[in-house]
């Protein structure tokens, strides 16, 4: 048999319609991880992993099974397909399973993309970058400790494909590096962090620039206060401004539109947000964290517009949930190797506005700038919000001091309406996002 993966792959798909499968798909996800960790100024951790993950699902009439291994064993497959079959045969009916009929008939492969970087650093080069990072945080004046640095590569290879002839092959590629350091003493300690990630080396930004923005950012969270509680303005760092779009994602799943749970289930077609708020999925976009050729069920993928002048255009759909809901699956499949396809968005991005963030919060008299959240209390049916956050007041326009234990709350279908975004937007990792301002928030302070 041939040692070539794809060849072995649709020898699998062929002994599971042997086995009695109506139809069948595989998916296979071969990893390399490849990482240092130093904390003050010690190499702390190094690890290395190689692994592989097999997924065969089949169908047998309108009834499904998945069946998993970590290895791609060409002894095994006889095996593994009976199982399959066997698990299909006795699993209820589901009147909306099976293969993707918009998959392509036909091999694709990432070209364009360019996701594979082939330089695969040393080890020696991951633990220099890291603590190139932490000594550049902790030269920062204020900064009196380290929780680590770490520098890492990474590598997966996935094939896809399917007994209606579809199949497909890409490769990936990731480096990062990050770094968290405390400041202060005592009781009165805090902790920030950065960090970036490129699917190419010369993408990466400088160890030492990542550093200090972390050392910088741990000590202006020095001797925090809590604000008073009241309805005022927020702003969102882009660092945590990406979570509205996560809440979009979220609220336009196709599983949830068709169960019924999610807070926009009835707004298609309708104003969700301000006038000249546009929301893209990019999953063609070169170099993209999340950019994929094709989804997990063999579509072409292809740039969509979620959001456009603040009008809802779109759900994300796998086939099934497109089915559930009389349409057509628009390539936003995701799956794993032991679990079905489901929807899933790459590369998402809110497009800039026209001001920049002085001027988004020059008005502002008192205000909070959020950098970052923490917990989650979402109801995905009603659109009800409270999160835990910190940051900095503004006031009159301006950066105050730093804020901690707050919590914001509000509504989504009101902060979405609200919503006013910066001209900062930059592209860092698979959902991006400016600067965003959001009034008459509730804040629970002091």
């Amino acid at each position: 048999m041939s040692s070539n993966p794809i060849d072995q792959i649709a020898t699998l798909i062929t002994r599971a319609k042997g086995a009695g499968a109506d139809a069948a798909d595989a998916i296979y996800v071969s990893r390399t991880a490849h990482g240092a960790q130093v904390r003050n100024g010690r190499t702390e951790d190094l690890e290395r992993s190689e692994t592989c993950d097999l997924g065969l699902r089949v169908f047998v009439g309108q009834r499904a099974a998945i069946v998993s291994a970590t290895a791609l064993d060409p002894a095994r497959f006889d095996a593994l397909a009976e199982r399959a079959v066997a698990m299909a045969r006795v699993v209820p009916e589901d009147r909306f399973a099976g293969l993707c009929a918009e998959a392509e008939h036909r091999f694709v492969d990432a070209a364009g993309l360019d996701l594979f970087d082939p330089t695969e650093p040393a080890t020696g080069d991951l633990i220099a970058r890291a603590r190139v990072a932490e000594e550049s945080a902790l030269a920062v004046e204020g900064v009196s400790n380290s929780n680590g640095a770490s520098a890492s590569f990474g590598l997966s290879d996935i094939i896809l494909m399917t007994s209606a002839g579809f199949s497909g092959r890409y490769a990936r590629t990731s480096h990062s590096v990050s770094v968290s350091t405390v400041a202060g003493s005592g009781t009165k300690m805090e902790r920030d962090y950065d960090y970036h990630a490129a699917v190419h080396l010369s993408d990466l930004e400088d160890a030492a620039l990542v550093g200090r923005r972390a050392g910088e950012r741990t000590v202006a969270r020095l001797n925090p206060v809590r604000p008073r509680t009241g309805r005022m303005p927020i702003v969102l760092d882009p660092r945590v401004s990406t979570s509205m779009l996560g809440h979009l994602s979220g609220a336009i799943n196709g599983i949830s539109i068709a169960r019924g749970t999610s807070f926009l289930k009835e707004k298609m077609d309708s104003r969700i947000m301000p006038a000249g708020i546009t929301i893209i999925d990019d999953p063609r976009r070169v170099r993209g964290p999340g950019a994929r050729p094709f989804d997990g069920e063999g579509m072409l993928t292809a740039t969509r517009t979620l959001v456009e002048d603040g009008v809802l255009k779109t759900w994300a759909l796998d086939s099934r949930s497109a089915r559930q809901l009389g349409l057509n699956p628009n390539g936003c499949a995701s799956r794993g190797t032991s679990g079905p396809p489901a929807p899933s968005l790459g590369n998402m991005y809110m497009q800039p506005g026209s001001m920049t963030p002085t001027e988004l919060m020059a008005d502002i008299t008192e205000g909070i700038y959020i950098t970052e959240m923490m917990g989650s209390a979402i109801n995905g049916i009603t659109g009800d919000y409270s999160r835990g956050a910190a940051g900095f007041m503004i006031r009159n326009g301006v950066l105050a001091e730093p804020v901690a234990e707050l919590t914001v709350a509000g509504n989504l279908n009101d902060m979405f309406m609200r919503l006013v975004p910066a001209n900062d937007l930059t592209f860092r990792q698979s959902t991006n996002a400016p600067t965003i301002r959001i009034d008459d928030m509730m804040i629970a302070g002091a």
